[in-house]
């Protein structure tokens, strides 16, 4: 197929359409990630639908001292890549086309939850996102739009302003696309030199520590609830065989169920490693909180049940990056 490319609101909203109209908004520089977005959408808008990936670079969402202006600008690579996984129309409008007149006065507040983690790491981002978002599902009108698990605190928070100012708008969830050593794709992996990206492998390897130390207390209480609160319990929770859980098992036999710090403490072992590296991981947060409101979920919590992120921010040089896995408390799990 053939991708159109276009510049002006006017020229999308000319087009006729026959079936539902899926939008895939990016900042360009596309990657294999962006690729699985706009593969999920063709998917979803099916044949008699219309895929569009928007490509904007939108200033109001970089604080004082980040990297607008040497932020990847690769229009005929994005639309090349656009163009293979399925997409009818990149729409890519100028500042002018997205903002007549210059830097809008009304704006999207992201309010508390956008203070937190992200929020407060770059004061001003989410209210700058969530206006471009706004402004580019008015000017795109799809029927659903797509985003990334990777950005977990701006999908949450995409999801909160729909359906606080009653946006006619599905919102889609696609799970984050890792390379093969668990590094997940970001635009920014371009910055990283080849020691730094050997550090910053350090974040995927964190969740995925915490994850287990989640998978293993999971397993212990599933069991735990099978067996008398005795010595016996404790015997049968280390015949699981899962060699991180039978190493403690007398301890986690006795520890609240889902135990946040324990899942903490095995992802900083991780972080603490990377930080006497060369050059070395700086960390900004790791957090594990609601998705529903990003609040941390604290040690207070005991009985916490039901969906988590475990997220994670930090600097390597002078790339920032972030990550999150999903985790589940509980039966549900």
């Amino acid at each position: 197929m053939t991708t159109t490319l276009l510049r002006t609101a006017a020229e999308l909203h000319a087009r006729t359409r026959d079936g539902r109209r899926a939008v895939v908004m990016t900042m360009g520089a596309l990657h294999e990630g962006h690729a699985t977005l706009v593969r999920t959408a063709r998917e979803l808008a099916g044949p008699d639908g219309e895929v569009v990936v928007t490509v904007f670079v939108n200033p109001l969402q970089f604080g004082a001292g980040e990297d607008l202006d040497r932020y990847p600008r690769t229009l005929d690579a994005d639309l090349k890549l656009a163009e293979q996984a399925g997409a009818d129309v990149v729409f890519a409008p100028s500042v002018d086309e997205v903002y007549p007149g210059g830097e809008p006065q009304v704006r999207i507040t992201a309010g508390p939850m956008g203070e937190r983690l992200e929020g407060s790491s770059r004061p001003g981002h989410f209210d700058g996102m969530l206006t471009v978002v706004a402004k580019l599902l008015h000017l795109t009108r799809p029927d659903l739009a797509l985003f990334g698990q990777k950005d977990a605190q701006q999908l949450a928070l995409i999801r909160r302003m729909t359906r606080d100012l009653n946006f006619g708008v599905e919102i889609v969830a696609v799970p984050t696309v890792r390379e093969e050593d668990g590094l997940a794709l970001s635009s920014r992996n371009r910055y990283l030199s080849a020691a730094g990206r050997r550090t910053a492998l350090a974040l995927s390897q964190a969740l995925f520590a915490g994850r287990d130390r989640h998978a293993a207390q999971e397993a212990l209480r599933a069991r735990a609830r099978q067996v008398p609160a005795t010595r016996a319990r404790a015997e049968a929770l280390s015949a699981i065989g899962e060699s991180r859980a039978a190493a403690d098992a007398h301890a986690v036999a006795k520890a609240a169920p889902g135990d946040p710090a324990a899942i903490r403490a095995a992802a900083l072992l991780v972080l603490d490693e990377a930080a006497r590296l060369d050059p070395p991981l700086e960390l900004d947060y790791l957090a594990l909180v609601d998705p529903s409101d990003f609040t941390e979920i604290t040690e207070l919590e005991d009985d916490f049940t039901g969906e988590a992120v475990l997220a994670v921010a930090a600097r390597v040089g002078t790339t920032r990056l972030i990550d999150n896995l999903p985790l589940t408390f509980g039966a549900a799990s």
